[in-house]
């Protein structure tokens, strides 16, 4: 798989076609340079005032659907779906908030006077969490309420029935790939259950709980939960958050196959896992996840919570977008001209999440697989680092490009982070760049 830069770009969009071979070039143009600048504002990533307004026609363009610019992209997350026997599709949906800008077609936010726009993808990451791209994606902008507080438009929760509806006609063409549509509370809506049961699960789904529902032997589910069997025990480092601290948590594991009530009651897998001997002064930790999938052991309900614990990788890809590449910061007049926008930051939020978690994952790959020679040249020379004679690993490369981003790379630091990596890659790009025109003028 080539990924370097701007050869990166013409393999994800070869099968780019929106009707004239200068729409599809700009479209590539425009992918290169807000991947060599994700952070930069439009006319900064350009080079130029040509370019410039060439990119702004092109976001202006009616004629230009923005599913259709992403259509490729999608089609490559497929491709490389198809090597895993199991792929994690995330959904959740992420507030883009415009407020005081001008643009036409935003709408209220979850607080009704913030202007803005809400974005619903479906993320495609394998169980040892390696970013495959984007699969699906919605974007809109609510409408206002009216003088009853009613809002109208499309109801929301049915993104997230359509989006496994589209999950499952790519498992159709994903024979050898259990496709497993990973959700957080907000999908936990018995339409969406009922929904793939009717279609025989071609995909698998995985929802965390949030609703105390109703059985068909009248019990609640929680109480049938508490009352099965405990099934064994997990223990893990809970990473610090604000104001909190790293710990340890240690969980007892439980799973119940039942069905909930009515005529069509389907029938699921809810899974526990319940913090035990939690620290004074914390909040036990409890995740309820219900599941198409059988769970009888231990085994498939550790199998289950990893799956779901998976999850944070859309959160790092929603960060990556809005803090990297500060979409929320476009200065454009109209919300199908963000939309356009926007789908080719999700190209590059993708990439540089990927990056990231290649370098853990993966440290030994050959970094000539994803830079290209002047991008590992200038980073070692930019860092004062002699090139070395032996193939440059990705994790060393990886480090490189952080520690031109702040990455300082003591024991304590870990492994380098999205915003590092993404400050790191524009300087190694600007690097790569000189390193260019020094040997065209010599």
């Amino acid at each position: 798989m080539n990924t370097k830069s701007g050869a990166w770009v013409d393999e994800e969009f070869d099968a780019l076609d929106l009707g004239d071979p200068r729409r599809d070039s700009r479209a590539k143009t425009l992918l290169k340079r807000f991947a060599a600048r994700p952070t930069a504002s439009i006319p900064d990533a350009c080079e130029g005032w040509s370019e410039t307004m060439g990119a702004y026609r092109f976001l202006g363009n009616e004629e230009v659907e923005w599913s259709e610019v992403m259509r490729p992209h999608w089609a490559r997350t497929a491709e490389r779906a198809s090597h895993f026997p199991v792929v994690l599709c995330l959904a959740d949906t992420t507030e883009l908030n415009f407020n005081g800008q001008e643009a036409e077609g935003l709408g209220p936010l979850s607080f009704e006077a913030q202007r803005g726009m809400y974005l619903h993808p479906t993320y495609a990451v394998t169980p040892d969490r390696e970013p495959l791209g984007v699969l699906d994606a919605w974007m809109w902008a609510r409408e206002a309420r009216d003088a009853e507080g009613h809002r109208g438009g499309i109801k929301e929760s049915i993104r997230w029935i359509e989006g496994y509806e589209r999950i499952a006609e790519q498992a159709a063409l994903l024979p050898y790939t259990r496709l497993v549509y990973v959700t957080d509370r907000e999908g936990d809506i018995a339409a969406l259950m009922a929904r793939a049961q009717a279609l025989g699960q071609p995909a698998d789904w995985l929802i965390r709980a949030q609703h105390d529902r109703v059985l068909d032997d009248h019990a609640r589910l929680w109480e049938t939960l508490d009352a099965s069997d405990v099934l064994g025990e997990i223990t893990f480092i809970l990473p610090g958050r604000a104001g909190q601290k790293a710990r340890e948590v240690k969980q007892v594991l439980r799973a119940q196959r039942v069905k909930l009530a009515g005529k069509m009651g389907t029938a699921f897998t809810c899974v526990m896992a319940q913090e035990i001997d939690a620290l004074a002064g914390t909040t036990p930790i409890v995740w309820r996840l219900l599941t198409n999938r059988e769970a009888t052991d231990a085994a498939a309900v550790m199998e289950l919570i990893d799956w779901y614990r998976a999850r944070w990788e859309i959160e790092m890809f929603f960060h990556v977008l809005k803090t990297g590449c500060k979409v929320e910061a476009l200065q454009l007049s109209q919300i199908d001209r963000i939309e356009r926008a926007l789908v080719l930051y999700m190209v590059v939020a993708w990439r540089i999440a990927r990056l990231m978690r290649l370098g853990r994952n993966c440290p030994d790959l050959d970094a000539s697989m994803f830079f290209d020679a002047d991008e590992i040249r200038g980073a070692h020379l930019l860092s004062k680092k002699v090139v070395p004679k032996t193939p440059v690993t990705l994790n060393r490369m990886i480090h490189l490009v952080a520690s031109l981003g702040g990455f300082l790379g003591r024991k304590s630091d870990g492994e380098p982070g999205a915003k590092t990596i993404w400050i790191g890659m524009q300087r190694t790009l600007d690097a790569a760049s000189m390193v260019q025109i020094l040997r065209e003028g010599s």
